[in-house]
Order: structure tokens, then sequence, then C-alpha cells
């Protein structure tokens, strides 16, 4: 078996092509969605990630604002930089960049945003919303991963899935969203690698989501075969190639679908962000 690559970028242009019409819609009422992306400091990730926001967003009639902190702002500057945005009727979207300064409190200065307007859903209302199934903005990144599953044309519901990892704003809320389509979850992590078991869990995975930060993780050979293998890790090696958390060709042979690193989740993020930042202006708006 040669598993189907799941790229995203012909699902995020997809996508953008149903955004661009809600753009226009939004547009005729005299509602223009705003996105704004506030950095704390200088990083050479976050720049890049910018950049691709800024760019699509033009792209489809959205208007982008950035707005820059020095490095040796204090939690309070970023603080009133979050109030005011959250008072800007102008504003529909707010993403904090990461990382923060060393020191500050990540934690508290996302719980600042107005849910209405955090479109990268890491509050504690949007996270809420997809525990339970609510309607709300839901993190991209997990969103992007969802949406890639779905892409498969597969009914998730009674599925084997798999998802490893224990972050809040991936690994968790994208459990949640299959759990919400009845799929059957396990999630992995430290505990389950410590104990040996890692092995055994991916072997029966139907679905299989990898989002861990470790390079080639999970040898290809576990792999359970006609598997769908999401790897949302982007990692570099000492050699300055990039690869993901599960090693991909072994992966590649056995599985029926996979997400090529990079290229698989990466695209379709900020095609994410801009949809949710639409929905929160529709959520303002009326």
């Amino acid at each position: 078996m040669s598993a189907i690559e799941l790229r995203g970028a012909p699902v995020a242009k997809e996508i953008t092509e149903k955004l661009t019409a809600e753009m226009a819609a939004l547009q005729a009422r005299g509602v223009t969605p705003c996105l704004v992306s506030l950095q704390v400091g200088e990083n050479d990730a976050s720049r890049i990630y910018r950049n691709q926001q800024e760019k699509k967003a033009i792209a489809i009639g959205m208007t982008y604002r950035r707005v820059d902190l020095p490095a040796e702002a204090s939690e309070a500057d970023v603080a009133d930089s979050i109030r005011a945005l959250n008072c800007d009727p102008a504003v529909h979207g707010i993403i904090l960049m990461t990382p923060l300064p060393k020191g500050m409190n990540l934690d508290a200065m996302q719980a600042l945003i107005d849910p209405l307007k955090d479109v990268d859903g890491v509050t504690e209302t949007n996270l809420g919303a997809v525990m339970t199934g609510r309607p709300g903005l839901y993190p991209s990144t997990a969103l992007s991963a969802f949406e890639l599953i779905l892409s498969t044309g597969v009914d998730v519901k009674g599925k084997e899935t798999v998802v490893i990892g224990r972050s809040a704003i991936v690994s968790k809320p994208v459990a949640m969203m299959l759990v919400n389509r009845r799929a059957t979850i396990t999630m992995c992590h430290t505990g389950t690698q410590a104990a040996g078991l890692l092995d055994y869990h991916v072997g029966r995975a139907e679905i299989l989501v990898v989002a861990t930060g470790q390079p080639n993780l999970v040898p290809g050979t576990w792999v359970k075969e006609g598997a769908i293998v999401i790897d949302v890790g982007i990692n570099e090696l000492p050699d300055g190639s990039l690869v993901g958390d599960v090693e991909y060709a072994a992966a590649a042979e056995r599985a029926a679908y996979i997400t090529p690193v990079p290229g698989g989740v990466g695209p379709l993020t900020v095609t994410m962000l801009l949809r949710n930042t639409i929905e929160a202006a529709k959520m303002q708006t009326g």
C-alpha cells in the first residue's frame, strides 16, 4: 500500500473560495472583518507566520493590522493593548503571537482576550465550547487537523482513533472534535510512552493524530495498515531538514492517507484563522 498524501493547500484553496464569498456578503452590508496580530518582541517564526496571515487576509479582502510591542514591555503594557483591541469595534479578531518574552505569563495574557475576538481559540470559553460541542472559535491548528481528516471522506464514527500529545490547543481539542463525531478516542502521552504501551496503541489506530514536537517519535512500522495519519509536528534536524513526529517513509507504505511534513497541516492553519475571523465578525455584527 502507498498512502495518499493529505496536503493542506488544496483543502485551504477550497475553503478560501467559500471565505471569499462570505467576505463579499459581509462587505455588502458594510462589514469588513479585521484581524489584528499582537507581537511582543522579535521572533523569526512569528514574523513568517504573520506575513502568511497578512498575505492571505488581504487576498480575500480582509483588513489586517499589526500591533508591535518591544521585548521589554511589561505584562501591564500587553494587557492594556489587549483591552484596547477588545474595545475597538473595528477589530473582529485578535491573535497574540507566541512565544512571549521570558517571564511573561502567557495564560494570563491570553485570558484577557475577549472570547468573541479570540480567533486562535485559546480562551477557556472557546476551549470549553470544543469540549461540549457548542459553536465557538476553535483552535486553528486543531481545526486544520480535523478538516484534513474530514477531507478523506471517511466516516469517523466508531473509528479507533489515537491522539498522541496532550496540549490544550491541539491534541485535546482535536480529540474532542472527533469525540463529537462519535469516534472512539484514546489519548497517549509521556505516561503511555513510559509504560511501554505507545506501540500497542498506535498499532490499533484507524486514525492517528500526532502532535508532540518530537522528531520521528512514531516509527512508521507501528502504523496500522490502511490508517489515516495526521502528523502535526514539524521539527528541524541538525542537518537543517524538516521532519514530523511520525517516520514518514515507512508510515506512507502502510497508511491509506498521510500528511507530509512540511505541506500537510501547516498550510491550512492560516485559512482556519481567517475562517474564525469571519465567524467572529458575524457574531459581533449580527
